[in-house]
């Protein structure tokens, strides 16, 4: 028989290796094009504001009934006042205009 107080044999325990390895993996982005609808709502804004001022009476397609519209645009001419007079000239004696000297000939020895 065996002895209670003598421990069991310590039989060799297989070896494992544990890695840690750390991976990331941030969240998808997402609203990369929130841009784009914000420029399409305010394009499409934009383009009912028009069709409103178009489209309603107060001008364009549905704008006033009565075209019958006489005015008087009859004005008198306007006048300009006269350009001033050219003084007269004085009286400049007459001048001749000067001459070029022609070259003496050379003298002979």
């Amino acid at each position: 028989m065996t002895d209670p107080n003598i421990p069991p044999p310590v039989e060799p325990t297989p070896r494992t290796e544990v890695h840690h390895t750390t991976i990331n993996n941030p969240p998808a982005r997402s609203g990369g094009g929130s841009w784009i609808g914000l420029l399409v709502g305010g394009l499409v804004v934009v383009v009912l504001i028009i069709a409103f001022v178009v489209f309603t009476n107060g001008g364009g397609m549905g704008g006033a009934k009565d075209t019958n519209v006489d005015i008087d645009v009859d004005l008198p001419r306007p006048t300009m006042p006269d350009a001033p007079k050219m003084p007269d000239l004085p009286d400049v004696p007459s001048v001749e205009p000067p001459s070029v000297p022609t070259p003496s000939p050379e003298p002979q020895a």
